[in-house]
């Protein structure tokens, strides 16, 4: 039977579709079709994490969307940051609502008990055995730590509501014993917060004494003395030690903006950084001055390793880093030893030297001198850690791609560093993999060896022409070869994720088709056998029939492109003729051709539907071409972005050609949108080509002069490329934007240069000049949408967008 495509919308719809000079419609959230609305309430998959000696996995159920009424509920932003007043902790967080505990080996699940009875688990995490787990439950009246036995499961409570997670990167941390947890807790004796004078005393000001300090687009930042009254009365906190075993509390000691901290692997030592005023109104609290100090586990100061000023004037670069010591860290295979870097080169990747970085480190009880270790020549991008024979050291510079990775004996680095990998980070089809790692002996992640010390185990994603086949590798540092164990095979996308027993070959898979959801799996190598240990079934049962195929095509320059195309269940080409077709993407820069045309995608994963995904249209008798490449190249000494529109619009019509010649799509009906940066490219081809039937962009920037220090992976500034960022302005040529363009944004969108008043002033520009534009502001939602009822409205919104302005937009043209 041919598809048919329905003319007849919703009664509600003809006050959207109706020509008025009105500027607003009072309208309520509205629910978009049953195929798509059932689609998105889909329940989860349940989320899987596993124990430090991979024997057991934990499996979380995840609730579906929350309600307008959580999401809408207070928070107050603050130095970058978002915090819920009534918890004490950051706002807009997910959870979990279950755990089991299941045994990989015997396939045994048992139930955790005790939870309460509306459960909202985060910050889970394992003790350094796998014997306990620890987590936070969010309460009505604020944050709880929990914990539960693997023997017994049961949960108990070891606090009241006193949790402070405003601002930590950790709310807890578990010491070597297995039983003691230093978390972080809101001061007891501190009274109401702080209220806003009515009346000012006077105004805001804000000095620079010549200094050069250019900052790119933050949101949320501190505006006066009483933003900063918050941030500090919420922000300060202490550290409490609890006892799992009885719950018993001791006092830590220190007290203070906590902003992160951590035990070493003996337990013995804390590593704590610690903000200080004074504060920034142009930058967020993870710039504000701090201090970095070591406390011995009783809470007494051990020594302060740095303190680190306010910084506002890093410069310009992607590569660009403070001045001084950073990235403080202990090794993982040290009882208690910590190392950091710092920049050899001011922080600046402009400046012309030899190295960049030197590491020092320094060992317990930390009295002596910090050792230099080994420099790096690009710049540091961290470090894995296997014993005092063996390390890896990666470094890597922007501008160039280039990614370095290196081996090196930590017990004597006078030696230097043997390079083992010297490759672009743009070339996904040579790219090596990752070292494989295994707890050690305190809980810590180290690197996983194979028979002898100087065999190691690589684990990647394995892009190829063929699409992305997961792979597992042997790697000999001595003669720098790999010898491949193991690689996914069709119609499955298989994906690695714990090598359990490398003696016998026996690994954790995770497999998915097309049409058979994600499951785990136990594999044995050697005797080529698999058993199926989770059976998590399909939510997306009406999309059976959906075909998905990964289509190839050339752009005019000759760079091979791909994107992911969805066809209708029970679609026939020559029974039901073109199809109306929706085309999403994402552009991303390259500075090689042939990395741009890589494959980066498998067309046997199983078909994922997020809130935001293009894909519930299928189910709606659109062709859905996802994800198609919209590379934006500059080799050499030529940036991306001096051809942006040009390669936008090759790509475009690229795509729409390869479409239009397989006699799936109807030129005539052919929308287009993004998310994002996404958002931004649609605005451009809306601007700049008439290849659409229609537009949709979701919380983008189409105004380049509000992000004058740069956006995306353009590094110069408005000063320096005026002309670039003129060009890539939507906004400007709003006056030549005819084609029907729908306008989504979170209202209180917190992304870096997505503020909600690029939609607003676009909109304006474009009703001013006669377009046919529809702006939706989303009340309480930031970048990414959360709510059901605004979910499933965008939902409705862009389906109205579709039906009226593409699918039942006229015939195919000539």
């Amino acid at each position: 039977m041919k598809i048919q495509y329905s003319i007849q919308l919703l009664f509600f719809f003809v006050a959207f579709i109706t020509k008025t000079t009105q500027g607003q419609v009072d309208i309520n959230y509205q629910m978009p079709p049953k195929a798509i609305a059932d689609l998105a309430d889909a329940p989860l998959t349940p989320a899987v994490m596993l124990s430090p000696n991979g024997t057991t996995m934990l499996i979380m159920e995840r609730p579906s969307m929350p309600s307008i009424e959580e999401v809408a509920q207070e928070e107050l932003r603050l130095a970058g940051t978002r915090i819920n007043p009534r918890t004490n902790g950051t706002s807009r967080t997910g959870y979990f609502t279950s755990i089991t505990i299941k045994s990989i080996t015997t396939g045994q699940e048992t139930t955790v008990t005790g939870l309460p009875k509306q459960a909202k688990v985060e910050n889970l995490s394992w003790s350094p055995d796998g014997s306990k787990i620890a987590f936070t439950h969010t309460a009505d009246n604020g944050i709880e730590l929990w914990t539960a036995n693997l023997k017994t499961a049961i949960a108990k409570r070891l606090t009241e509501a006193i949790i402070n997670d405003a601002v930590t990167n950790n709310a807890y941390t578990w010491l070597a014993d297995n039983k003691t947890i230093i978390c972080n807790v809101i001061l007891t004796e501190r009274q109401a917060p702080p209220i806003p004078s009515a009346v000012p005393k006077g105004p805001v000001v804000q000095i620079n004494d010549g200094i050069t300090a250019p900052v790119r687009t933050y949101q949320d930042l501190l505006k006066n003395k009483y933003d900063e009254a918050l941030f500090s009365y919420y922000s300060t906190a202490r550290l409490l030690r609890i006892d799992t075993e009885t719950a018993k509390a001791t006092p830590f000691g220190l007290e203070g903006i906590i902003k992160s901290f951590s035990a070493s692997p003996d337990g013995n030592y804390l590593l704590i950084y610690t903000v200080h005023p004074p504060f920034s109104y142009i930058v967020p609290y993870t710039r504000f001055p701090y201090s970095v100090d070591i406390y011995d586990k009783t809470g007494k100061l051990v020594r302060n390793l740095a303190k680190i000023p306010l910084t506002e004037s890093i410069p310009i670069g992607f590569n660009a880093v403070p001045v001084g010591a950073r990235n403080f860290m202990w090794r993982a295979d040290h009882p208690a030893n910590l190392y950091w870097v710092e920049a050899l080169d001011d922080g600046d990747p402009k400046k012309e030297v030899a190295l960049r970085d030197q590491l020092f480190s320094l060992e317990a009880p930390f009295t002596g001198t910090p050792q230099k270790e080994i420099a790096f020549q690009l710049r540091y991008a961290g470090i894995t850690w296997g014993d005092d024979n063996l390390a890896i050291a990666y470094e890597n510079w922007w501008q160039s791609r280039q990614v370095i990775t290196s081996s090196w004996q930590p017990k004597n680095s006078a030696s230097g560093k043997v390079k083992i990998f010297d490759r672009s980070s743009e070339d996904s089809y040579n790219s090596p993999g990752a070292f494989e790692l295994e707890a050690n002996l305190y809980g810590r992640y180290v690197l996983k060896r194979g028979g002898s010390p100087n065999l190691l185990y690589l684990v990647g994603q394995g892009a190829s022409s063929e699409g992305n086949r997961p792979f597992i590798d042997e790697f000999d540092l001595n003669t720098k070869s790999s010898k491949r164990l193991w690689r996914s095979e069709a119609p499955y996308y298989e994906i690695p994720i714990d090598l359990l027993d490398m003696q016998n070959g026996v690994v954790l898979t995770r497999r998915e088709s097309n049409t058979e959801p994600p499951n785990f799996f136990i594999r044995n190598l050697m005797q080529q056998t698999e058993k199926q240990i989770t059976d998590f079934p399909n939510p997306y049962e009406s999309l059976k029939g959906v075909k998905k195929e990964i289509i190839r095509y050339q752009r005019s320059d000759s760079i091979e492109l791909t994107g992911t195309l969805y066809l209708p269940a029970n679609y026939d080409k020559t029974r039901d003729g073109r199809l109306p077709v929706f085309m999403w993407a994402y552009p991303r820069e390259f500075k090689s051709k042939d990395a741009a045309g890589q494959v980066n995608d498998s067309p046997y994963e199983f078909i994922r539907l997020g809130w935001g995904t293009p894909i519930y249209w299928v189910t709606r008798g659109y062709a859905v071409f996802d994800d198609f490449s919209m590379p934006i190249v500059g080799e050499g000494d030529e940036e991306p972005n001096e051809t942006f529109i040009e390669q936008l619009r090759d790509g475009a019509a690229s795509a729409i050609d390869k479409l239009v010649e397989m006699g799936v799509a109807d030129r005539a009906r052919i929308g287009v949108g993004g998310h994002s940066y996404g958002a931004f490219m649609t605005a451009n081809l809306l601007a700049h080509t008439d290849l659409f039937a229609a537009g949709i962009a979701r919380s983008g920037a189409y105004n380049r002069t509000l992000t004058p220090f740069g956006f995306q992976a353009e590094e110069r500034t408005y000063w320096q490329a005026p002309e670039i960022y003129h060009k890539m302005s939507p906004f400007n040529y709003s006056d030549s934007l005819k084609t029907p363009l729908l306008l989504i944004h979170g209202e209180a969108d917190n992304n870096p240069g997505t503020f909600p008043m690029q939609s607003e002033r676009f909109y304006t520009a474009l009703k001013g000049h006669g377009a046919t534009v529809r702006l939706v502001l989303l009340p309480h939602e930031s970048h990414g949408y959360r709510a059901r009822e605004s979910v499933m409205h965008q939902l409705w919104e862009m389906d109205s967008w579709l039906e009226k302005y593409v699918k039942n937009k006229g015939i195919e043209r000539p």
